[in-house]
């Protein structure tokens, strides 16, 4: 299966980007805590060199911790201030604020020197689609937040957040579109949900889905499912959909009802805590 993304909106993102990004202390990047890496758009770092950096591990609650402290800490040795965040249930969000006024401290102490007092922190929140960013915008400014509305240089439809005197948010909805050479990152963004499932072929991604699992979390599906993990994906796929009784007329397997079923299983957390890609891939 080859994996195509949306190359048509790169050009237009990064303009977007490189006309806000001077107005900008700080990045703000989410990604998804089970492929922190392959939820990276490749550009934001030329991007947003100069700039304060954090990373959030966003939906941290669906893959396993151990993992998310190595990933954590990956990032940090590389310069980022990173923080594990599930914002659809609010967990990590009270120590954003914080956070962010530790990632900005120099600029806030090269303002005080030049007698800019109380000047809020300006934050770029940038993630690619499905990584949850409008959701943790939601959640961060909660109902109380007041929209400062469009300020002078920034491109109409942008949209300030004050959240509070300290920081402000610029939303800027589907700002970013990764581009990827890698087919194993395309597999990985279809896995969570990131590319669409009518362009896919269901089958064969939750084959490759169920190799996956065979291998680092082996027994997950045969507990779940109550079967045996046939070395074959396919022969395992067929095993769901006999377990879950995917049939269809005259008492055949369903395997493609099977498919969309394990896979919503996954994305759902319903498999367990799973992480797709760890940080020695990357060393």
């Amino acid at each position: 299966m080859h994996f195509q993304w949306y190359p048509g909106h790169m050009t237009k993102a990064k303009r977007m980007m490189q006309e806000n990004i001077k107005l900008i202390d700080l990045v703000i990047e989410l990604v998804d805590a089970r492929i922190p890496m392959s939820s990276r758009n490749p550009d934001i770092d030329e991007l947003g060199k100069n700039k304060a950096r954090l990373i959030l591990l966003n939906k941290s609650d669906l893959a396993e911790d151990r993992w998310n402290d190595a990933w954590a800490e990956f990032f940090k040795q590389k310069g980022y201030a990173v923080v594990k965040v599930n914002s659809k249930k609010g967990g990590g969000m009270k120590s954003i604020q914080n956070v962010i006024q530790e990632a900005c401290k120099e600029k806030i102490e090269r303002d005080r020197k030049r007698g800019i007092l109380n000047r809020p922190v300006r934050a770029m929140v940038v993630g690619i689609p499905n990584v949850g960013k409008s959701t943790f915008i939601n959640s961060l400014a909660g109902k109380a937040c007041a929209k400062t509305g469009n300020k002078p240089g920034v491109t109409k439809g942008k949209q300030w957040i004050r959240l509070n005197k300290n920081v402000e948010l610029l939303d800027t909805p589907g700002i970013l579109w990764p581009k990827f050479e890698d087919q194993m990152v395309g597999q990985r963004l279809a896995f969570i949900g990131s590319i669409k499932d009518e362009i896919l072929n269901i089958e064969e991604l939750s084959a490759e889905m169920i190799t996956f699992m065979r291998e680092y979390y082996p027994g997950v599906l045969a507990e779940k499912y109550a079967i045996t993990e046939e070395e074959d994906s396919y022969a395992t796929l067929s095993e769901i959909a006999r377990s879950r009784h995917c049939l269809v007329r005259g008492n055949e397997l369903d395997t493609e009802k099977a498919a969309a079923l394990f896979v919503d299983d996954f994305r759902n957390g319903r498999l367990g805590r799973i992480t797709l890609e760890f940080p020695e891939q990357y060393c």
